[in-house]
């Protein structure tokens, strides 16, 4: 029989159990609470040994902030490091394994690009002078640093302060060796974080030979020559194995501004930097007054080159280009013939030097960029900066600008994809949109408008309520993209206004799409690559891909017939040719940065862009104004002597006779330039047809240089 008593015990037992429980917590916890607490003090006790008081506590305080700033600043720095190395991923020597020599539309010699092993020059076989005048004048500290010379930039602030401006420079040899492989010549703080982490990476992963030595070849020398070997065969004729201390000084002095001091086009300059060259040796304690009193006395000659420049700007487009068509081609020593004219590449800087030496002080403006394509697809001309030997920066491909209006272009052809007209009716009034409510240029509006007046017009709040109310952001990019525009577009609510920026040749790129009746411009800088066996490794004709349909051609005409009305009516009236049926837009963006009038005729298009390195802004330049005149007066001579074609769905113009000299085609007392017909069109006729009929043998010729030699024909300039 059970016990009865036993089951009151059972609740009584239990709770016993958790009293032991909850004391043994409380006893360990207070123990270790106990034991923590003593520890504590004990370390207290310990570091009061080493607590200063006064002054010193002072400096120990400093210390501990520097050294908790310093821990935050290394993550900072490291943060900032990691876009800059991502540069050195891959296969950064790869321009080392192509000798290219580049050849213009008719197959004269334009320049070279690329190093070439056997005339890459080791270090040590360099004679001493030579290295001595390169490190005397551009890092006499070069072997004593890892990468950025902080007692060199500290003494060169110090010149730059005394003197009032700047007068030296604190970059190292490495960090201009980084800035000429890896990055751009553009003035951001950006660019010279990169810069110096690029250079201790350099320092970390290449001796200092190899540094010296890739730097020696990657330079530009001037007269469209890289590397120090180049510059000598092309200066003096002879291996640079065999220069004097006299033509080593005049080499060293040309790495500072090569346009500016080289000696085919300014001997005396060149020699005066050469003897200042002479200077920094003796100075930088390399070489005696003695020593180097017979290079003074007897300066370097330099064999007569002319005058005639290389179209640099293209050629390192046009280089970058090769390397991807031919990165898999079993050799690398190439002739590539381009689709660059000279005389429409002269003409191009000529207008945009033209403008700037006239009106560039009054509108607060440094730097522009042109593009000219041939409907077609085939680049003639490219001017990436105004100076190449000042910076070798290429503001046509590399640089992204704010295109402001000029944007609208693919606003408006989405529209007309997505069923509106010219003539469709949308209201231009105020309008907000997340908080952002765009005005128009001229702070007032015009009620209900048609979509020509609002092109015309550049009215802002148009393109807006088109992208809020009926097309999007995305759809808007997506046509651009299929236009031609390689560089992303950025697709928030300010996007239709241009505030995504975008390059020159993009925008040529897409404008060009319009007067080839929707089909993508298929851009193209060479024609024909081949081995130095003539053989062709690859034609644009028969390998290139073929262009697509970007948009439609009701939608292309309509835009055509809109776009025209610009230079006629619009802010695009500097632009209009005499004649000659023209079409485009202008673009202003924020703050006046950046100005841009792309345009186009049945024959080419063109889009001119100023503005300035430093993104500081203009003095109220707009694209109807310096853009605009540039323009035209490049489209005035690519159009003289050549068979003009409409732009479709726009009707033609009886073009007229006009005096070169007369005050329509000529400003500031200068006559504009003619391009002339070498043949009359009855001779262009004539000699087509017997081309086509029996004069060549198409079956003997590669296809991209018979269609070289029908341009040729019907431009008359055969």
């Amino acid at each position: 029989m059970q016990d009865p008593f036993s089951q009151g015990n059972r609740p009584r037992r239990r709770r016993n159990l958790l009293l032991r429980l909850d004391s043994w917590l409380d006893s360990t916890l207070w123990g270790a609470g106990s034991g923590l607490g003593e520890t504590w003090e004990e370390i207290t006790i310990f570091f009061r040994r080493f607590r200063v008081r006064g002054t010193k506590r002072v400096v120990v305080e400093i210390m501990g902030e520097g050294l908790t700033l310093g821990t935050a600043g290394f993550v900072l720095l490291l943060a900032l490091a990691l876009p800059a190395f991502d540069a050195t991923y891959g296969n950064w020597r790869a321009q080392d394994d192509f000798a290219v020599t580049f050849l213009d539309r008719y197959g004269n010699e334009i320049g070279h690009r690329g190093i070439i092993h056997e005339d890459s020059v080791p270090v040590d076989a360099l004679p001493d002078h030579l290295v001595k005048a390169v490190l005397g004048t551009e890092d006499r500290r070069f072997f004593e640093h890892y990468g950025i010379d902080f007692v060199g930039l500290a003494r060169a602030m110090g010149e730059n302060a005394r003197a009032g401006s700047v007068v030296q420079g604190g970059s190292t040899l490495t960090q201009q060796l980084a800035k000429n492989i890896f990055l751009s010549n553009e003035r951001t703080i950006e660019r010279k974080i990169k810069e110096a982490f690029l250079a201790i990476w350099l320092e970390a992963n290449l001796s200092k030979k190899e540094i010296l030595g890739l730097y020696l070849d990657r330079a530009y020398m001037g007269g469209g020559t890289f590397g120090i070997a180049a510059a000598s065969q092309f200066y003096f004729g002879k291996p640079v194995t065999d220069v004097t201390l006299a033509e080593s000084a005049l080499l060293a002095g040309l790495f500072k501004a090569p346009a500016r001091y080289a000696p085919h086009n300014n001997l005396p300059a060149a020699r005066a930097r050469a003897n200042q060259v002479l200077t920094n040796i003796v100075q930088g304690g390399l070489m005696t007054e003695g020593q180097v009193i017979g290079a003074r006395r007897n300066p370097a000659s330099v064999i007569d080159r002319g005058t005639k420049d290389a179209p640099d700007y293209f050629l390192d487009w046009a280089f970058e280009e090769v390397q991807r068509i031919a990165g898999n081609f079993p050799e690398h020593s190439l002739i590539v013939r381009t689709t660059i004219d000279l005389d429409l590449q002269k003409a191009a800087e000529d207008a945009l030097e033209f403008d700037l030496r006239q009106s560039g002080a009054s509108f607060d403006v440094t730097q522009g960029a042109v593009v000219l394509i041939e409907n077609g697809g085939a680049v003639r001309a490219m001017v990436g900066g105004r100076d190449y030997g000042e910076s070798q920066f290429n503001r046509a491909t590399k640089a992204l600008r704010q295109p402001g209006s000029s944007f609208k272009g693919f606003v408006y052809a989405t529209a007309m994809e997505n069923g509106f007209t010219p003539d469709s009716v949308i209201s231009d009034a105020p309008i907000t949109w997340n908080g952002w409510s765009p005005r128009n240029y001229t702070r007032g509006y015009s009620g209900s408008v048609n979509l020509t007046t609002a092109l015309a017009k550049s009215l802002n709040t148009v393109p807006v309520r088109l992208a809020r109310d009926h097309l999007g952001t995305d759809r808007i990019a997506e046509t651009a993209q299929r236009m031609g525009v390689q560089t992303p577009v950025r697709t928030d609510k300010t996007m239709p206004l241009g505030t995504s920026e975008i390059t020159v040749m993009d925008m040529a790129t897409g404008y060009a799409t319009f007067p080839a009746g929707g089909m993508q411009a298929n851009r193209h800088g060479i024609t024909q690559i081949l081995n130095y066996r003539g053989e062709v490794l690859f034609d644009h004709g028969r390998d290139a891909s073929k262009p697509e349909r970007a948009i439609s051609e009701e939608a292309a005409v309509s835009m055509n017939t809109m776009m025209a009305q610009i230079p006629e009516w619009g802010t695009a009236r500097r632009a209009k040719l005499d004649g000659i049926r023209t079409a485009g837009k202008t673009g202003t963006s924020q703050s006046y940065r950046d100005a841009w009038f792309i345009g186009y005729t049945g024959n080419f298009t063109a889009a001119v862009w100023y503005g300035n390195d430093n993104f500081t802004a203009t003095n109220n330049m707009t694209g109807g104004s310096l853009p605009a005149m540039t323009f035209k007066r490049l489209m005035d001579f690519a159009h003289h002597g050549i068979d003009l074609r409409p732009i479709p769905g726009v009707e033609p113009e009886a073009p007229a006779a006009v005096d070169a000299k007369s005050p329509q085609t000529a400003e500031a007392g200068e006559a504009r330039p003619v391009r002339q017909r070498a043949l009359s069109r009855e001779g262009t006729r004539i000699l087509r047809q017997m081309v086509e009929s029996f004069g060549i043998d198409e079956a003997e010729r590669p296809e991209g240089e018979l269609a070289e030699l029908r341009d040729r024909i019907d431009g008359g300039d055969l």
